[in-house]
């Protein structure tokens, strides 16, 4: 079992960063590759960065490519993502998953899941 808690979320400008943090408890993160995804009002889920357990192999969309960064500290069980150059069509909650299969969690089928945290882009 896997707990994620993730953090750093709020309110920016539009052009501005934030950077989000999921910190892991009970097995040992680096056992998963991790990722984030997001989810507006009214539309799905949608991949956002992913990491690989093994390589630290990173993968993002094309809509984000270039302005986010994921990464991890494995010695503190924590995932990072940087966000800069925020749009306010980017605007909604966040949320840390982690999975031992990259390519389940890439499809958003990971085994688990944190709460969330609510990223508003400001016009």
């Amino acid at each position: 079992q896997v707990q994620l808690v993730e953090s750093g979320g709020g309110l920016v400008q539009a052009g501005g960063s934030l950077r989000l943090s999921c910190a892991a408890s009970g097995r040992t993160s680096s056992s998963y590759s991790m990722g984030w995804f997001r989810q507006a009002p009214g539309k799905e889920r949608e991949f956002v960065a992913a990491i690989s357990r093994s390589t630290a192999t990173t993968y993002y969309p094309d809509s984000v490519k270039g302005r986010f960064t994921i990464s991890r500290d494995n010695a503190k069980n924590t995932m990072y993502l940087q966000m800069n150059s925020l749009k306010p069509e980017e605007t909604a909650v966040y949320y840390c998953t982690a999975d031992q299969s990259l390519s389940n969690l890439r499809s958003g089928h990971s085994d688990y899941w944190g709460q969330g945290t609510q990223v508003t882009v400001s016009s």
